[in-house]
């Protein structure tokens, strides 16, 4: 049956994450929780599918995730119609995320990249900005990690071609994150 292939090949791209990515969400974590600790902020950004993961992760930070805590400062740079519009008439789309990191990102905030293929290039270029300005890089993405994987300063590379899966994977390894900074407060 249908479903119940799909469900063996998403426990197979979770066991992939259990066995091979569980060190690199740890440190994420931990560096996520130091930088809200410092008074810095979480940045976020992705194209489609990885928007809605990139606003999704934001929201779990200002809003709450399991426990009551303070708001954490995040961002997810895809929300506002009206500046990805501006910079995508004015300039290019490749720069929509860049030109806000510009505006946005300050040294000791962790900037996370969200790319299915690892080959987004408007991803990738404000990535390099932000680290450029003395952020964290952080991607989740997927398949061999494309052009990010290796300019990030944590890439976290779920190596299956299923698009579907690489999304459930990067919203799990999210949550995890999410429930470990939780933790801290």
């Amino acid at each position: 049956m249908f479903v119940q292939q799909q469900a063996d090949e998403l426990i197979k791209a979770v066991s992939f994450v259990k066995e091979n990515l569980a060190e690199q969400v740890e440190t994420l974590a931990t560096r996520v929780t130091e930088a809200f600790k410092r008074g810095n902020k979480v940045i976020l950004m992705g194209n489609g599918g990885s928007a809605a993961d990139a606003q999704h992760i934001a929201a779990e930070f200002v809003g709450r995730f399991k426990k009551e805590r303070p708001s954490l400062p995040a961002i997810a740079l895809n929300t506002n119609s009206s500046t990805l519009t501006a910079i995508g008439n004015d300039y290019s789309y490749d720069v929509v995320f860049s030109r806000q990191i510009d505006g946005f990102a300050k040294p000791g905030d962790v900037v996370i990249g969200i790319s299915t293929s690892g080959n987004s290039k408007n991803v990738y270029l404000a990535l390099g900005l932000a680290k450029r300005k003395g952020c964290f890089t952080a991607a989740f993405l997927g398949k061999d990690g494309g052009i990010i994987k290796d300019m990030c300063d944590l890439p976290l590379v779920v190596n299956i071609s299923e698009t579907p899966h690489i999304q459930a994977c990067h919203i799990f390894m999210a949550h995890c994150m999410c429930d470990l900074v939780d933790q801290a407060y």
